[in-house]
């Protein structure tokens, strides 16, 4: 650490003024937080691979020259055993899905825009990002080949499959899996294999913009890799329709920046390396779990093995004894099913495994204009009680609209979420899942917009939104913060949030 700190005095003519240990991550590298005098810092990894550091560094700075969402490499020590690079922050993709995987898979509408947005942008690191990548500079290979598959699906089988004393003929699952690696790597493809892409990977910036970081591990390879592994993670509890959907959005993205086979041939590939992904974690927490005793990987077997099932139920594969001795390890009674079809909640309320999505408006794409008259337009949105009465409007314009939530699924008559509002979590997600709101939404969102456009067109200056419910608690600030990102998000203008029983107010800057 010492070193590091002498690396850092180096660079910047200065010592840091405070430095801080972070949580040790997957690997054996270290890092460290130096804080500098004004308050912002940069990140210090210590190493013990030369190869390994050798490789983040090459590729961060590609991937910077490509103007890729990757930290910067600021100093590198004379051995790359240690460097300092751009600090991120502490907020990973991980942490900002807590509550939906907590709430087994139930994700809002929010988490799922913060995974659209990370899978759009991934096909940007793998395929503009291989433009002019020296890919012998990779560690620990260049390339994605039989012999790495080979490895992986031996690890399965030592640290996984034989722990469980499950019989099988190992000549024949060995024949399976050459066959298995020949269809893996039968597509050669000049794109970027991630390799370790997983919400813990992703940073999120103050806006919400994905940082992509832990890369040294990537090479030449299939594209499907990284998006069978970031989707079809078992920790997460993606539903189907979700995963569907995600699938969706990176295909869409992938046709931006490179020529893209059909979509029946693209989900046909992927579900081989789902299967691939699938059977390569096992391993992991196989020897994590079983060998090294880490609680975690014990944890995660039994959703890893629920993806297993439901891929041996939904897919075909060729691969006959491969699947026969699969089918028969999901039978096995301490791998017995974790899923279910319907979430109960802590106080409860009963939630169908109706998809929350299907109501939510498709908004457009996010557009801006140029104001004519006095302009430009600044909304006013608020949420109240009715017992307290309706907001004034301190414009002198009469108020706008005032829309009514007494007609939807009220959470406060459920203990759990009385002492709570509509800007925390269990209460957003209670409203999602019911479903109401967003039927509600939908009709206020086309009013909103036609109405905000033609104020912008006419160059007006002010334009008040105000939603009431009975005690001005849940579903009016939900509906009221709701509106106001979405005006926000898709307007670019300047959007005045008040809570008036809650007495909170935000602004949302144009």
């Amino acid at each position: 650490m010492k070193q590091l700190v002498a690396l850092y005095e180096r660079h910047f003519n200065t010592s840091p003024a405070h430095v801080e240990e972070m949580p040790k991550a997957g690997s054996n590298r270290q890092y460290y937080r130096l804080t500098h005098a004004d308050g912002s810092s940069v990140v210090g990894v210590v190493g013990t691979s030369r190869d390994e550091n050798h490789a983040f560094i090459y590729l961060a700075r590609h991937f910077q020259h490509r103007r890729l969402p990757v930290p910067e490499v600021i100093a590198v020590s004379d051995d790359e055993l240690r460097y300092l690079q751009q600090d991120l922050g502490k907020r990973s993709l991980f942490d900002a899905l807590k509550g939906g995987r907590e709430a087994g898979g139930r994700y809002t509408l929010n988490e799922r825009d913060l995974l659209v947005n990370t899978i759009r942008l991934l096909p940007e690191l793998q395929i503009r990002g291989a433009r002019g990548l020296d890919f012998s500079q990779c560690y620990p290979q260049p390339d994605f080949d039989e012999d790495s598959v080979l490895f992986d699906l031996n690890y399965f089988k030592y640290c996984f499959l034989k722990p469980t004393d499950l019989d099988f003929h190992e000549l024949k699952l060995e024949a399976n899996f050459r066959l298995m690696a020949k269809d893996l790597t039968a597509e050669k493809t000049d794109s970027f294999l991630y390799r370790d892409f997983q919400a813990r990977n992703v940073m999120l910036l103050d806006d919400n913009r994905p940082y992509f970081i832990d890369f040294q591990g990537g090479r030449r390879g299939p594209y499907y890799y990284d998006l069978a592994s970031f989707i079809w993670q078992a920790s997460a509890k993606y539903p189907n329709k979700l995963r569907r959907q995600l699938v969706a959005e990176y295909y869409d993205a992938l046709t931006n920046v490179t020529e893209v086979p059909t979509k029946r041939h693209f989900v046909d590939r992927l579900s081989l390396f789902v299967l691939f992904r699938t059977l390569q974690v096992l391993g992991a927490y196989g020897f994590r779990g079983y060998f090294e005793r880490k609680r975690h990987f014990l944890e995660s077997i039994p959703p890893a093995m629920d993806n297993l099932r439901e891929m041996l139920r939904t897919q075909h594969f060729p691969y006959t004894y491969l699947i026969e001795v699969l089918q028969r390890l999901t039978e096995l009674p301490q791998f017995a099913s974790v899923a279910h079809e319907v979430a109960t909640r802590a106080d409860g309320y009963k939630t169908t495994a109706v998809n929350v999505y299907d109501a939510h408006p498709t908004d457009g794409p996010a557009t801006y204009s140029k104001y004519d008259g006095k302009g430009p337009l600044v909304v006013r949105v608020f949420s109240f009680s009715y017992k307290k009465g309706i907001p004034e409007d301190e414009s002198g314009n009469g108020g706008g609209y005032v829309f009514d939530c007494r007609s939807t699924h009220n959470p406060g008559r459920y203990e759990p979420y009385k002492q709570l509002t509509g800007l925390d979590e269990p209460v957003i997600r209670f409203l999602e899942d019911d479903g109401e709101i967003l039927t509600f939404l939908d009709s206020v969102y086309r009013l909103a917009d036609a109405h905000v456009e033609r104020y912008i067109q006419r160059g007006f200056t002010s334009l008040m939104f105000s939603f009431g419910c009975t005690g001005g608690q849940h579903r009016s600030v939900y509906s009221a913060q709701h509106l106001a990102e979405h005006i926000h998000r898709k307007y670019g203008i300047e959007v005045r949030i008040c809570h008036r029983e809650q007495n909170i107010n935000q602004i949302l800057k144009s």
